[in-house]
């Protein structure tokens, strides 16, 4: 039977890394649904071969053989492990770490296969990159500013944006695709469609804004139009309807995992005071 575990990183990456999670397959291959989230990860197969997944714009489909056993991290937006190139130039691609970090990922496989548990690899991980961030990689500061407001729930004008953190719109643009790999707009039509799948993987109820209860209110309450304009940007992020994606229930989704670590910075957003940029 497949599995999936979630849980907060360590405190030293709380700052860069949204989730890390353990995710074991059985006797059986099993078909994952990535979907866009801002960021991007890592996909470490223990004994196997480590990938980069690139900023998503679209679903991405992967077929995880059986007797899988795979460690993630997943990155917010704007922050990323040390790597050769922009993030523009990753977008919607799959890579294998060894071609971005070179030698030490050998030394890293070798280790996490050591580890005696997928725990105990996840951990191997995770002080890798604790390492790699105190010493190598830095996070541009405007940017990790941008992606806190760009965070669903209040309206924000993205020239508007640019202004508040005193940048021309083609600067900020520049910077969102470098950083990020797509740009300010694109990043918050992601943000909103995981705030939405954060409300209802947290099985939120509407509040009732504009009269919208079910998943027409939590579409209203996450600043879509409406429920169809919710049922667009989801076959746009995810190829399948709400409901598919949901299997049919606004309290978990079809694949069954539990989402609540990587979704709590969204519903944290989400009862904070606005910084509203019409």
């Amino acid at each position: 039977m497949e599995s999936y575990v979630e849980r907060l990183p360590l405190p030293e990456l709380a700052g860069v890394v949204r989730t890390v999670w353990i995710q074991r397959t059985a006797g059986a291959a099993y078909v994952q649904r990535h979907l866009p989230t801002g960021g991007v990860e890592i996909h470490f197969p223990i004994g196997g071969h480590p990938q980069l997944v690139g900023p998503l714009t679209r679903p991405e489909v992967e077929v995880i053989p059986a007797h899988t056993t795979i460690v993630g991290v997943r990155f917010h937006p704007g922050s990323a492990p040390r790597l050769p190139t922009t993030l523009d130039d990753l977008v919607d691609q799959r890579l294998a770490l060894a071609d971005l970090w070179g030698r030490p990922v050998d030394r890293l496989v070798e280790t996490m296969a050591l580890a005696g548990t997928p725990e105990r690899a996840l951990m191997v991980l995770q002080g890798y990159l604790v390492h790699e961030f105190r010493s190598v990689v830095r996070v541009d500061p405007l940017v990790g500013e941008a992606v806190k407001t760009l965070m669903p729930w209040h309206p924000v004008n993205i020239d508007a944006l640019a202004g508040h953190l005193a940048l021309s719109a083609s600067q900020l643009r520049r910077r969102c695709l470098q950083t990020v790999g797509v740009s300010p707009k694109v990043l918050q039509r992601t943000l909103r469609f995981q705030g939405f799948l954060a409300l209802a993987q947290a099985g939120a109820t509407a509040s009732g804004l504009r009269g919208a209860d079910g998943m027409a209110g939590l579409a209203v309450d996450v600043g879509y139009a409406d429920q169809a304009h919710l049922s667009r940007e989801c076959l746009r992020l995810s190829g399948v309807t709400p409901r598919q994606l949901l299997g049919g229930d606004l309290d978990r989704c079809a694949c069954g995992h539990e989402h609540s670590a990587s979704y709590r910075p969204f519903l944290a957003r989400r009862s904070a005071t606005p910084l509203l940029l019409l």
